[in-house]
């Protein structure tokens, strides 16, 4: 069996398609266990308006006093985690929500408590819970919470988190849910986009706004085990007849 881990933004997860869903299962026709891993960033911001709480930026990470944290957390593995739960289980899809600061499937630790507060990066996954789990034909939906130190609950950057949980799991495929079909450039979509050319191109302003943090992202997900790493939709298929659509970004080949 092969893994693919898949990491949706918060922002896209209300416009994801039957065609989306359909590719999904795809897949798992053609033996992938699919993990999902998601975000939430616009339903928080909106409820931290509700709530008159203040909520500010630093170096693309969200700075979490524990007022911000227990908001984040009630999003992420309140609402968030089952819609997209839901919305798995309306196509067909058997699928389990999991905050994953539960049974340690996420351990992390402070960044900078004095600057960012409440944020942390993964140190460890539970890789085997999560396997057992997709060994069962359940797919599990994760959110990017980690349990930190002294059992702290840490919010953790779903990006860093799905790529934490690509290479522990030895994924074969990282795909990042966007709302764009890809990286396009000129307006043609790249179909292949290698390191080097991607890091060109975010030098040269081809890739810039919000693809920046995506393309990055995305290359920081390959490790020695993941090498397929693709930008699709969430909008369209993305995977029909064991064809990719979207960017599928390559590791450099190595000469020896």
């Amino acid at each position: 069996m092969k893994t693919a881990v898949v990491k949706c933004g918060g922002s896209v997860i209300g416009e994801l398609s039957d065609s989306f869903f359909q590719s999904m299962k795809e897949m798992m026709k053609n033996g992938y266990r699919i993990v999902f891993v998601h975000g939430g960033g616009p339903e928080i911001n909106s409820m931290l308006e509700k709530l008159h709480v203040k909520s500010e930026f630093k170096d693309g990470l969200r700075v979490t006093s524990k007022e911000v944290l227990d908001i984040a957390e009630l999003v992420l593995a309140g609402s968030t985690n089952r819609k997209l739960v839901r919305m798995l289980q309306s196509h067909g899809i058997e699928a389990i929500g999991i905050n994953s600061s539960d049974h340690r499937i996420l351990q992390a630790d402070f960044i900078n408590q004095d600057e960012l507060g409440y944020v942390g990066d993964v140190t460890s996954v539970h890789q085997e819970f999560i396997q057992n789990l997709c060994e069962q034909g359940v797919l599990p939906v994760l959110t990017p919470i980690g349990l930190g130190p002294n059992h702290t609950i840490l919010n953790v950057n779903a990006d860093h988190a799905a790529s934490a949980i690509a290479k522990a799991l030895q994924a074969d495929r990282f795909l990042m849910v966007t709302d764009v079909d890809g990286v396009l450039h000129k307006g043609e979509l790249l179909s292949t986009l290698t390191e080097k050319e991607a890091n060109s191109f975010i030098k040269e302003g081809v890739i810039n706004g919000g693809m920046i943090p995506k393309v990055t992202s995305a290359l920081n997900a390959f490790s020695e085990y993941v090498n397929h790493v693709h930008i699709v939709s969430g909008k369209k298929s993305f995977y029909n007849a064991g064809k990719w659509y979207g960017t599928e970004l390559t590791k450099e080949k190595v000469t020896v």
